[in-house]
């Protein structure tokens, strides 16, 4: 097996060395929240030009400083010695194209099911504006391949997070806290949704896109100030 060659990088090992601690927590959350199953999934969080991603394979709860794994943002391999997450394209293709720091990919069982039902999340909330309005689906193609990523970078036009037809979520975000609790409304919103329109003889009401707007202003001041 070959092992990349390791290439000096700008990032300060002490920020490393944190955000690979943050990374690993991160990953071990989706798990814990039942967000993935086993080592599906992946999670990678951005400091300059350095990318770090979850190795694949590898349980979390296995993964200790010693397995910081890292690429640049041409996929080369700068830190480690485990290859890493097969879903790398997904990740690289939202560094190149957005200001993203931090992207939570996972196979969350509510979204994934309605991954395989619309094109596009109903709107059965307003959190929906936090991810930018109705969440689209990106269509199906295999795993860890640059075609997928082109699907998912379409669904994503002026959207933080999407799903994957038939494979999951994707979201991303100025932090690892942001990214996984954009996942986590993501996925709350899928369940919302299946359980009510399986209620027989009813049909869930769905907000417009004027209510949507409403939502997304009122969110830009939500939370506490400095």
């Amino acid at each position: 097996m070959h092992t990349p060659t390791a290439r000096p990088t700008k990032g300060h090992p002490d920020r490393i060395a944190e955000a690979w601690g943050e990374l690993v927590a991160t990953a071990r959350r989706t798990v814990a929240d039942g967000l993935v199953v086993g080592t599906s999934g992946n999670v990678s969080c951005r400091i300059k030009d350095l990318i770090l991603v979850t190795p694949t394979g590898v349980p979390y709860d296995r993964l200790g400083p010693g397995d910081t794994t890292a690429v640049g943002l041409d996929g080369g391999q700068v830190i480690g010695h485990l290859r890493p997450t097969s879903e790398l394209p997904l990740h690289l293709a939202v560094y190149r194209a957005t200001a993203a720091t931090a992207v939570v990919h996972t196979h969350a069982p509510h979204a994934t099911a309605v991954s395989t039902l619309v094109p596009e999340l109903p709107p059965v909330h307003y959190m929906a504006a936090a991810l930018g309005g109705p969440v689209r689906v990106a269509p199906y193609a295999l795993y860890g391949t640059e075609e997928l990523a082109a699907n998912m970078l379409e669904a994503l036009h002026d959207r933080t997070g999407c799903l994957l037809q038939n494979h999951g979520t994707l979201a991303y975000g100025d932090s690892l806290d942001q990214a996984l609790d954009r996942t986590a409304q993501l996925e709350w919103m899928c369940r919302v949704w299946l359980a009510a329109r399986a209620v027989p003889g009813h049909t869930p009401s769905l907000l417009s896109d004027a209510q949507l707007d409403e939502a997304r202003d009122k969110l830009g001041g939500y939370g506490q100030r400095g």
